[in-house]
């Protein structure tokens, strides 16, 4: 094709409305997890504040001590690049990162828990044992359902078998779905909060998300929470692929 007709082409993609544009990147999900994603989606289409109620969403995640993963824009003015204001300060080997472990309820925050060592399955265990089920018990009593996701170290046999052993209920939950877990959109919302927030150093990055961390109130709880029914309605629109959420 000539490049006279390329550029006629792309004219009409554009007056039609289809402009070029960076795809969403998504992980790739198997025939089998869309299928046990719609299923799962179907099964809790309908259930509202009644059925999600004492149940305990959890997840890890990392947050860099300086800036972010991600590409930063800024709009300044021509000249300007080398201004102080239009900087991204960066230090020496990426500035560290803090990994935590959170958990919520419908009714409270939960802990946040900072990971000194590598997260595995006996580490896992003991933040199971010693600080989500003492914060369980005693926000919710002996009624509560846990949710976690598919990650080995949550699946191994060392951690089933302390599910067993404490008669922990868990939420069956389908693999590759973090768009259907609201935790993910509560590490979002601690990001925000701390946006701007500078830290020395490991310590005192984990204070300031601690501190922000349980500074959440509980009306971005029941906002999430009431997304559910959408989050679901999503997956099975899409069949199981990836949606916005």
């Amino acid at each position: 094709m000539s490049r006279c007709h390329r550029e006629g082409l792309r004219r009409r993609l554009q007056v039609a409305g289809l402009h070029g544009r960076r795809p969403v990147k998504k992980p790739l999900v198997s025939l089998k997890n869309r299928k046990a994603r719609v299923k799962w989606a179907k099964q809790h289409l309908s259930w509202g504040p009644q059925e999600w109620a004492n149940h305990i969403w959890s997840d890890e995640s990392k947050f860099n001590l300086f800036g972010t993963d991600g590409i930063q824009w800024i709009r300044r003015s021509i000249g300007s690049r080398y201004a102080p204001q239009y900087q991204c300060p960066t230090v020496k080997h990426g500035g560290g990162s803090v990994m935590v472990w959170g958990c919520f309820c419908d009714t409270s925050m939960g802990p946040l828990k900072k990971i000194v060592k590598t997260m595995d399955r006996y580490v896992y265990k003991d933040i199971l044992e010693n600080t989500m089920r003492p914060w369980a018990r005693a926000n919710l009593g002996r009624s509560w359902v846990f949710q976690q996701d598919n990650d080995p170290k949550h699946t191994s046999s060392h951690v089933a078998n302390w599910f067993r052993r404490r008669r922990v209920d868990l939420l069956g939950w389908p693999r590759q779905s973090p768009d259907l877990n609201p935790i993910e959109h509560m590490w979002e919302e601690l990001e925000r909060r701390l946006k701007g927030v500078r830290a020395s150093n490991a310590n005192q990055k984990f204070v300031q998300l601690e501190a922000a961390w349980k500074s959440i109130p509980m009306t971005v709880v029941q906002t999430l929470l009431d997304s559910m029914p959408r989050r679901c309605q999503a997956v099975i629109d899409a069949k199981g692929y990836p949606t916005k959420y």
